[in-house]
């Protein structure tokens, strides 16, 4: 059963959220971690197999084409659509590093206004109003269920962690009937930092009180496994349309990369459980 997370005190948020207010120099590392930890840990291999996987939400088990007839109203083009999304992360990463925080679904629809600026197109109140219900909406992707089940039969423990706030009345792995998968839901929202910083990626462990060499972060984007990867946990990439991976040296690799979560999961099994 899934459960939406809310902050529990003012007093963890702050200690979870890592802000100290020293010189610049120091405010990377408190928001993103000690990189030299991090690194040292990404460079060898975990030696406890992970029996928990912690999975990304958006387009790793949604599809976010779904939101695609916005932007092809809007501006005749459901490929900036991707325009939007790469611009979402870069700029929900840049409000992580500068220190003020607002929602990604605040920050997603003032991003397309941004966009009706530089194409000089008009988005309309009933476009935000389109987009934000397309964010809560769209369905998950066809490949899905069936790798949850394989996982699930397999014995692994299965919780999710996103970008999005939690809205207990809406959802989005409630509207696309896979909720009752996952044990627990988590949300960047708990420390106002999103991902890749740590203190997220910290969240999940101390939540679940395992180590995070316990934990295995599935999704479809590099700059989630990496970081998560730079906190101990290991590493699982879908290569969904528009993702590969990065092989640049000096960066971690997941362990297991495929073109869906089938694939996942029969490398999962193989690796962590026969």
């Amino acid at each position: 059963m899934m459960q939406d997370e809310t902050p529990r005190s003012i007093g963890r948020r702050k200690l979870l959220s890592g802000l100290g207010i020293a010189a610049a120099g120091g405010i990377t590392a408190n928001l993103m971690g000690n990189t030299s930890h991090a690194n040292a840990a990404a460079a060898k291999e975990t030696s406890d197999a992970p029996s928990i996987l912690v999975f990304d939400v958006n387009e790793t088990l949604l599809d976010i084409e779904y939101i695609s007839p916005v932007f092809e109203r809007v501006f005749n083009d459901r490929k900036i659509m991707r325009e939007w999304f790469n611009q979402l992360i870069l700029y929900s990463n840049a409000v992580t590093l500068s220190g003020p925080y607002l929602t990604f679904f605040d920050l997603g629809q003032g991003i397309l206004k941004m966009l009706g600026t530089i194409y000089g197109a008009k988005v309309t109140a009933s476009d935000i109003d389109d987009l934000r219900t397309r964010m809560l909406t769209m369905p998950a992707h066809p490949d899905v269920l069936a790798g949850l089940k394989q996982l699930k039969e397999a014995g692994f423990r299965l919780v999710s962690f996103t970008n999005s706030p939690p809205d207990p009345k809406a959802s989005p792995l409630k509207n696309a009937g896979i909720a009752e998968w996952f044990e627990r839901s988590f949300s960047v929202d708990r420390v106002r930092r999103f991902k890749p910083a740590a203190q997220g990626y910290h969240l999940v462990a101390e939540e679940l009180n395992v180590a995070p060499s316990s934990l295995c972060m599935v999704a479809a984007h590099v700059w989630d496994t990496i970081g998560a990867q730079s906190v101990g946990y290991s590493g699982a990439l879908i290569t969904r349309a528009g993702n590969a991976p990065l092989l640049v040296d000096n960066l971690p690799q997941p362990q297991i990369v495929a073109p869906d979560l089938p694939g996942v999961a029969t490398e999962a099994i193989r690796r962590w459980r026969s």
